[in-house]
């Protein structure tokens, strides 16, 4: 995959980049592997903003795709399309069982028409293919990884994700994760080989607010732009400081260096934190 430029036309356009969608092979879905998707902006089921910043967007139908792959055990696939797809930075492919069955799956780095992929216990080491992480040798770059049995690959589905199998100990493996966290995962899990396609991804420039805005995403507003009952960090005259020793989430938490996340079941399966050097 490369990037496309534009040339410097307007100031927006001056630094735009954008995917050249060289790999795409159909321009529309599989009907029957879409459904409509209904945006809520953000609103819950009361009508009440839980996340901000959501909103508009250009729409899109949800693509379906088979994250797990187990119930298509032994049985070969051919890959019959690469797709784009709106809703996830990652490429899809189209995969023909040759029980005639059709689904769609995530896209590997360099995978191709016509590529022949397996979901097996233990099979060919070749992109594409899944197996458990038992049966996949030490060192190998994997993607769509299991987090428990049986529930489907959770980790490592965004463009360019590559994990790292570190070691096999025991009835865990060690992976080691894109933002270098090592973690424990069981070795029965099931994970792909290879890195997920549109590995350019992460340089891709929006360059104007509009293209952002047809992304479904609205404007940010500074906390201290705002007035002292909209936002902590709010009110005073001309360009103050936001008066406060450390600076506060619109709902009055530390908004920096203060740790939220409180998982027990899951921090325990974490050998190396993603801060520790």
């Amino acid at each position: 995959m490369t990037l496309k430029k534009y040339k410097p036309t307007t100031p927006s356009r001056r630094q735009m980049t954008m995917s050249s969608f060289e790999e795409i092979t159909k321009s529309k879905p599989e009907k029957s592997l879409t459904v409509t998707l209904k945006k809520h902006s953000g609103r819950n089921n009361l009508g009440r903003i839980t996340v901000r910043h959501r909103g508009g967007g250009t729409r899109t139908r949800y693509r379906m795709i088979d994250f797990n792959r187990t119930d298509k055990l032994d049985i070969e696939g051919i890959v019959k399309t690469v797709e784009y797809d709106p809703n996830r930075t990652s490429r899809i492919m189209l995969v023909q069982y040759v029980d005639g069955e059709k689904r769609y799956h995530l896209a590997p780095d360099g995978i191709k028409v016509e590529d022949r992929i397996t979901c097996k216990e233990k099979g060919k080491i070749k992109d594409g293919n899944r197996m458990m992480l038992k049966n996949i040798p030490v060192g190998y770059n994997v993607y769509e990884v299991e987090l428990q049995e049986g529930l489907g690959g959770q980790l490592g589905r965004s463009a360019g994700a590559a994990i790292k199998l570190v070691s096999l100990e025991g009835t865990h493996a060690q992976i080691q994760m894109p933002s270098g966290e090592t973690r424990l995962t069981g070795k029965t899990c099931y994970a792909t080989i290879g890195i997920v396609g549109n590995i350019e991804h992460n340089n891709i420039v929006i360059g104007k607010a509009g293209r952002r805005r047809n992304m479904g995403w609205r404007p940010t507003v500074r906390g201290k732009a705002m007035n002292p009952v909209d936002h902590p960090h709010g009110g005073g005259e001309g360009g103050t400081s936001i008066g406060l020793k450390y600076p506060k989430t619109p709902w009055g938490m530390p908004a920096l260096g203060f740790k939220t996340r409180k998982r027990k079941f899951t921090n325990r399966m974490i050998v190396k934190d993603r801060r520790r050097k």
